[in-house]
């Protein structure tokens, strides 16, 4: 099973629409914070990609809402990394309120990010597995939970 890291996250007021729920773009930003977290987390701070001359935007996203937050809940984001190739990397990460477990209940919110390799200076393409070796490596045994 791969690495799981769980990212605490409150709801804000000014993330919420009038009907105190929050509005779904901002889903984008809980799950862009939980990935920064999670590369931390396992030795991959994403300053480092970037010192190194490399970025790594989104290429694809895709989300499926199910029940909403609230302006107040405490939620989190599980994230994980589902696939990795010489220039893409998905993460799969879903929200849940404080108090219900990944696998075991049904995540608020799902999604897929697909992020890129690219060169900082102009953003061509480049393969991940070339230029940073070590960190596709990782990002293989993080998906086969080591």
């Amino acid at each position: 099973m791969p690495v799981q890291i769980c990212t605490p996250i409150t709801v804000r007021y000014a993330e919420t629409d009038m009907m105190g729920v929050v509005y779904h773009a901002n889903y984008l930003l809980y799950f862009e914070d939980a990935r920064t977290d999670f590369l931390k987390k396992v030795g991959l701070p994403y300053e480092e990609v970037e010192e190194l001359g490399f970025m790594c935007p989104i290429y694809s996203a895709s989300l499926s809402y199910g029940q909403p937050l609230r302006y107040g809940e405490d939620a989190f984001v599980a994230t994980q990394i589902t696939q990795v190739s010489s220039v893409k990397v998905t993460y799969h990460q879903e929200v849940y309120r404080q108090g219900m477990e990944p696998g075991k209940d049904k995540p608020l919110v799902s999604g897929d990010i697909v992020c890129c390799m690219v060169r900082k200076e102009d953003f061509a393409p480049v393969s991940f597995k070339r230029e940073l070796p070590e960190h596709y490596e990782l990002y293989l045994k993080l998906i086969e939970g080591e």
